[in-house]
């Protein structure tokens, strides 16, 4: 369920991995260079990278670096609509393909934290996952207090938008329609589209769009797959249809990322 390991101890991180949960790289010293979704980053000295769970990323080398890297599931921190929206506040762990390095200036307690969480996982005392998941919240708090004092604005995502984003990342290949997705969210289309509004600028089949856009260049890119396969993996009978698909999708979005738009409305993709 939650795995933490040091940079030495990971080996798997050193090939192109993706998997289901929501990845924390903390760099305690050195510097690292971590791929997500083909941009390549550099997690350097007391500094922290959050990649989303699916996406595809891997350690491409360390130069002396020393640092954990904790994986969690989102069922496993995410109990209350409160739990939802933390770990997307301020983009923390961001859908939408804007990874970025968090300078964090509380360094130590984001170290002590992670240790604390590789003793308690290792000797499993009474109720150690009700701490863990505590000790997890105490460093995405310092994380977004890093990002505020930076003069980042505050985002505040809503729950029910989250779990849309969710529901459809899960779901790529039933290739649901948003009605169904409103539906099985227990809301309107119309809520959706108002969320949707509200946090990105766009339409909630936009947001859609954009999320399938994202998964295909991965699944062309990393998994080795024809177009066609690629189609039905994310839930399209024709791939002609699917391939007409992306054009459209990658000239829709070179136009939205030319304007002069706040980085919320195109963060999207």
């Amino acid at each position: 369920m939650i795995e933490i390991k040091t940079f030495a101890e990971h080996t798997g991180i050193f090939q192109p991995r993706r998997i289901r949960k929501y990845v924390l790289i903390w760099c305690s010293k050195g510097t690292a260079s971590v791929v997500v979704d083909e941009k390549e980053l550099s997690v350097q000295q007391h500094s922290v990278l959050t990649i989303t769970s699916g996406q595809i990323h891997y350690l491409k080398n360390c130069n002396r670096a020393e640092g954990f890297i904790l994986e969690f599931p989102l069922d496993f921190f995410c109990k209350n609509d409160n739990d939802i929206e933390l770990i997307f506040q301020n983009g923390l762990f961001c859908h939408f393909d804007m990874n970025e390095i968090i300078a964090v200036p509380g360094h130590r307690m984001i170290q002590s934290q992670l240790e604390l969480i590789m003793q308690e996982l290792q000797s499993q005392p009474y109720q150690y996952l009700i701490t863990i998941h505590s000790r997890i919240e105490l460093i995405l708090v310092e994380i977004n207090r890093a990002k505020i004092d930076c003069s980042d604005e505050i985002w505040k995502p809503d729950a029910l938008f989250l779990k849309f984003l969710e529901l459809v990342r899960n779901n790529f290949k039933n290739n649901y329609s948003l009605s169904q997705l409103a539906q099985m969210l227990g809301t309107t289309e119309a809520k959706l589209n108002e969320q949707a509004k509200l946090h990105t600028g766009r339409t909630a089949q936009n947001v859609i769009y954009g999320l399938v856009a994202s998964e295909a260049k991965r699944l062309l890119t990393y998994q080795n797959l024809s177009v066609k396969e690629v189609a039905y993996e994310l839930g399209f009978n024709d791939p002609f249809y699917f391939s007409n698909f992306l054009r459209s999708t990658h000239t829709f979005l070179q136009d939205l990322t030319s304007k002069n738009l706040h980085s919320e409305t195109y963060m999207l993709f």
